[in-house]
């Protein structure tokens, strides 16, 4: 009986130990690779924008770091991270820019070329550009 029962505890330890293992793995800033995965996102989309003619020009007055910052910390907020998006509207960001819909798909390409670089799986992908994809109507057109 005693064996029963040490049997059945160390089972019951066993499944909390994973579904506390499995909750924080399962947040999609986790997913992404956590502070690490989503700032190495963000530099190389960076780096891809500043060599990219067709898009450049939308950022050539940027002030690098800040976009850098916002970026970041946007991706990790609305990827269930532990970060609060502080910066301005998409809406208020964008007005007067006038970005076409292929611009911006171009950049959403930008995007997957810069998580294709860190390895995150397409599933993982399409979980984050779910996320972003309400956001267009505050960017494109105004």
């Amino acid at each position: 009986m005693l064996a029963k029962f040490q049997y059945s505890f160390l089972m019951a330890c066993c499944l909390i130990l994973t579904a506390c293992a499995s909750t924080s793995e399962s947040t999609l800033y986790n997913k992404l690779g956590g502070e690490q995965g989503v700032n190495n996102i963000v530099e190389n989309l960076i780096q891809q924008i500043g060599q990219d003619e067709q898009i450049f020009h939308y950022f050539a007055e940027a002030r690098v770091s800040r976009f850098r910052e916002n970026l970041i910390e946007h991706f990790c907020a609305i990827s269930d991270g532990p970060c609060q998006y502080t910066g301005d509207n998409m809406a208020d960001i964008h007005t007067g820019m006038n970005i076409n819909e292929s611009d911006f798909n171009h950049l959403v390409d930008l995007l997957i070329n810069a998580m294709d670089a860190e390895g995150i799986p397409h599933r993982v992908q399409n979980q984050l550009l779910a996320r972003l994809a309400p956001l267009r109507e505050n960017i494109i057109y105004l």
